[in-house]
């Protein structure tokens, strides 16, 4: 019997977010989900990231029914898994440990058995309150460590920093910085660890070396997830496989490559080769795979791509000899951690099976997909998109002077949005940091965790008027107020814990589908009553008129009836 690799499957939650914007219905769900039940993946990542937000924002969808119905869907065949950030949840403020504690528990109780915590910063004391609460709810805690490169120069920068005695952060991000992190949080109560490259800018000899890594000093099994947005990702993850990952994360093929993930039936073929099992019944997969392709085309106004993968029937279909020959190589160069010949040969396969070409820009730009659309979007709505290349030329001088922290959610976009503003406040003649976001005076201040690298207090103190680190402090939360609507009836926003919980971590997509469903639920009662009061009145009326004159005159003046009606011979008798 040879290996077992277990596999993640991430189509429902960060497929869908990768490639169109998270616009799945719950009614496009359900035509999957009993074959992801059949499929039996170790577990499906359903919820979390921009799932909750998007649900309710632009479907008019509870995000709270759509993890149980995903649950009672796939009942016991796959543990569910979701994707936190650790103290902050979901938005770019920290939480107070009662409303982590709700939070965890109530996504426990609808149904997840993974919680995938991760903080921006890799900053321990920012997971804690998540681990601790997931445990206590008998959940599985996997803690994340966040994949990043450190900042890159030029030559000329790196010369003219010299010149002005400036610092320049290099060998930030080593294998030991990574290794230290993971027996952190290990040792804080993680039980499982995950390498987590959302860019995808880990390259195959790294990866394999972190895997190696990480394997030989941690005593709980270790998950690899990447993207495949700058090219790496397909290699990357055969490297983790071949140096002992015990799970990686993937996608069913209509749902995977550019920005998104690595292809499952890609890696299944060569975990066929390997001798290596994954227990997931491909069956199953082959009937998913023509469902989620007519689901993308429905999509197609949010795709971020105009061809879809190759269709390929995983236990039909036969490869041509040179394809097939290809696997067979690139598991070769695997093992013999021969980079840029897996590289070619992985890319290859990858063009056979359709799968976007890397996308150099990122690759250069060494950003997430994510950051990089918010920083365009952010510039054409100035119509000062040819700004975009100055803008992403200012990230590494910006991430250096903020502490260095890895491009991840919500610290890509504070980035992002800041490199946005040098650039703009340039191009206008003002100094680099005269236009400043509240959430990057606030990561600069210390509110969001420790960074890296620390910053430079005299830097802190131009940006946010102290010198030393100023963590967050959660007395001074404020839950968003609860408004009660006296013209509905006198009810509240938010009726219950899991619609307060909406409320505070997605104030204005709560705000607006909790009143929307308020309002909703006010005209359907009314419509009730009045079809009621309608329905009284017609029988009212059938009855009236079975009756002879000399009854309806006598009913009436007994007051049995509201009204009396006429007919052809009757003369109208009035109200009662």
């Amino acid at each position: 019997m040879g290996k077992t690799l277990k596999i993640r499957d991430l189509t429902l939650r960060d497929g869908q977010q990768s490639l169109f914007e998270t616009r799945m219905t719950q009614e496009q769900i359900d035509r999957v989900l009993p074959l992801f039940r059949e499929a039996g993946f170790y577990a499906l990542e359903v919820w979390g990231g921009a799932v909750p937000e998007v649900a309710m924002q632009h479907l008019d969808e509870n995000p709270w029914e759509r993890l149980v119905k995903i649950r009672d869907g796939v009942g016991e065949a796959s543990k569910l898994a979701a994707v936190s950030r650790g103290r902050n949840l979901f938005g770019f403020n920290p939480y107070p440990a009662d409303i982590i504690d709700g939070f965890n528990r109530n996504v426990v109780k609808s149904g997840i058995s993974i919680m995938r915590i991760f903080d921006a910063l890799n900053d321990s004391r920012n997971i804690i309150q998540s681990i601790e609460a997931v445990k206590k709810n008998n959940a599985i805690a996997d803690c994340a460590v966040c994949y990043t490169v450190d900042p890159f120069f030029s030559r000329f920068k790196k010369l003219k920093a010299f010149l002005q005695a400036k610092p320049l952060h290099n060998n930030v991000f080593t294998d030991e910085y990574y290794l230290d992190k993971a027996k952190e949080y290990q040792a804080t109560g993680a039980d499982m660890i995950t390498i987590k490259d959302i860019a995808g800018l880990i390259p195959p000899h790294r990866a394999g070396r972190l895997v190696k890594l990480l394997k030989h000093n941690l005593d709980i099994p270790l998950d690899f997830h990447t993207h495949c947005t700058a090219g790496y990702g397909l290699a990357s993850t055969l490297m983790a496989i071949v140096n002992g990952a015990d799970i990686v994360d993937t996608c069913i093929m209509p749902f995977s490559g550019g920005n998104g993930g690595i292809p499952f039936e890609i890696i299944q073929l060569f975990c066929d080769r390997m001798n290596i099992e994954t227990d997931v019944n491909l069956e199953a997969v082959v009937k998913i795979n023509p469902i989620l392709r007519q689901i993308r085309q429905e999509l197609a106004e949010f795709d971020r791509y105009e061809h879809f993968p190759k269709e390929f029937n995983i236990l039909t279909d036969k490869l041509p000899r040179d394809i097939d020959e290809l696997f067979e190589l690139a598991i070769a160069y695997a093992k013999a951690d021969k980079e840029e010949d897996l590289l070619v040969t992985c890319h290859r396969i990858g063009s056979y099976f359709g799968l976007p070409e890397a996308d150099q820009v990122l690759k250069e730009a060494e950003v997430p997909g994510s950051m990089y659309v918010s920083m365009k979007a952010q510039l054409q709505q100035m119509k000062l998109e040819h700004l975009l290349p100055r803008a992403l030329d200012l990230i590494p001088s910006i991430r250096m002077d903020a502490g260095c922290p890895p491009l991840v959610t919500p610290t890509s976009q504070i980035i992002g949005v800041q490199a946005v503003n040098a650039a703009v406040d340039e191009y206008k003649g003002k100094p680099k940091y005269s236009t400043k976001s509240i959430q990057f005076v606030n990561l600069v201040k210390g509110v969001y965790g420790k960074t890296p690298v620390a910053v430079d207090p005299e830097f802190r103190y131009s940006i946010a008027g102290v010198r030393e680190e100023t963590t967050y402090d959660a007395r001074h939360h404020k839950r968003h107020e609860n408004h009660v609507f006296h013209e509905y009836g006198g009810v509240k926003l938010a009726q219950n814990e899991k619609e307060e919980l909406l409320l505070e971590l997605f104030p204005v997509a709560a705000e607006g589908y909790l009143r929307h469903r308020i309002e909703q639920n006010y005209l359907a009662e009314i419509h009730r009553i009045e079809e009621e009061k309608r329905a009284a009145f017609e029988a009212e009326k059938r009855a009236y008129e079975s009756l002879t004159p000399e009854q309806k005159e006598q009913r009436l003046l007994h007051g049995l009836y509201h009204y009396a009606w006429t007919t052809d011979s009757d003369e109208t008798l009035g109200h009662s």
